[in-house]
């Protein structure tokens, strides 16, 4: 029987899910932008035509474009929705550039520029709060309550009761803590450090591959160490302990990203493993087939991945522009505005390829095509 959800369902949960988070990603960028007197000329979401808009008394034109792929805040100043600053202000007065990005200073352009990413934080940070104060915390000690079949833990010497303290060196506080170290890792060995009567023990064990499919046929691909819990118990909290606990899980998934990344790049996961907007729609789709609450655990996940994404040091993404400010403090000056545009010039092919190769690669990973 097939349980996947229909083209319909996936364009919707898309826009969905998409939409809110692109809209509070660039009311981040604009709210700050406000607060120190900048003015914004444009407010889109999506790019290219303009579908519909208005013009407020401030004079930003918000507007919803074709492409509904992201959006931007163009402030007076900027070039293109790219923000490359517009060359013809290079020797404007400060009398000239009041009200504009350029006219801001270095630490209030590094604030709007961050606000975007942070905004999409708190959003996931957000939601994960709202689960915690619902369901509570959940906890587990790193205690071994119990193996799997085939264990490469048992199969190490570990025992009921022993108490898993670091992999790798890296430290466990939580049961939770052992699959962020193993579950990216599939048949690689690490070395595992338990305490046994107050005796700690290094053993170094290979990460058993396990390979499942979903009820939607996505294979899901992990390294086991092969270990069960003692026990599993949700704890409730105040509003401060949830937010607290939401930051920690946010920061979480931001360094599994990050490692993932890292073993993409150095060859260690495959590419097909990146995915574009088919895969997005697809997984959005099926999440909201599984429910409100799903979904939304899924619309902080992406969240999540939009802040890390404009992170990255690349020029016309957020992460790039702050790279730029941290030069211009080093140099006490920004950078030319040749130097800036080549530079913005070659961030934007580099995204716009490495766009079509994940459209490309989810094309490719369609039934369709087969695996």
């Amino acid at each position: 029987m097939d349980n996947s959800p229909s083209v319909l369902m996936m364009i919707g949960a898309f826009l969905l899910v998409l939409g809110p988070l692109v809209v509070l990603h660039e009311l981040g960028h604009y709210l700050v932008g406000r607060l120190f007197g900048v003015r914004a000329d444009a407010f889109a979401v999506g790019f290219g035509k303009e579908l519909a808009g208005w013009t407020d008394k401030r004079g930003t034109r918000w507007k919803l474009c074709a492409l509904p792929l992201g959006g931007y805040v163009q402030f007076a100043g900027d070039m293109n929705a790219a923000s490359v600053p517009d060359p013809a202000l290079a020797e404007a007065s400060r009398e000239e550039l009041r009200g504009t990005f350029q006219g801001a200073k270095l630490w209030q352009r590094s604030l709007i520029v961050l606000a975007g990413p942070l905004m999409n934080l708190f959003v996931a940070v957000a939601i994960f709060a709202a689960f915690n104060m619902a369901y509570g915390v959940p906890t587990a000690s790193p205690e071994v309550g119990g193996f799997s079949d085939n264990s490469p833990a048992k199969v190490a010497g570990l025992k009921e009761g022993d108490r898993i303290v670091a992999i790798d060196g890296n430290r466990i506080e939580t049961f939770f803590d052992i699959a962020e170290r193993v579950t990216l890792n599939p048949g690689k060995t690490v070395t595992v450090t338990y305490e046994r009567a107050g005796r700690e023990t290094s053993v170094p064990i290979k990460l058993l591959t396990d390979v499942q499919f979903d009820q939607f046929g996505n294979e899901l691909r992990r390294g086991l160490l092969g270990v069960r819990s003692a026990g599993v118990k949700f704890e409730p909290v105040g509003p401060v302990g949830a937010v607290a606990t939401g930051f920690d899980q946010s920061i979480g998934i931001m360094r599994t990203m990050v490692e993932g990344l890292r073993q993409i790049i150095t060859g260690q996961r495959s590419v097909e493993e990146l995915g574009g907007p088919i895969k997005i729609a697809k997984y959005s789709g099926e999440r909201l087939s599984l429910g409100w609450l799903e979904f939304v655990s899924f619309a902080a996940l992406i969240s999540i991945n939009l802040a890390f994404i404009n992170l990255l040091p690349i020029p016309t993404l957020d992460g790039g522009h702050l790279v730029f400010y941290a030069a211009e403090a080093v140099r006490r000056k920004p950078l030319g505005a040749r130097s800036q545009e080549w530079a913005f010039r070659t961030g934007l092919a580099f995204v716009l390829a490495l766009m079509l190769f994940v459209t490309l690669n989810d094309i490719a990973s369609l039934p369709i095509f087969g695996r």
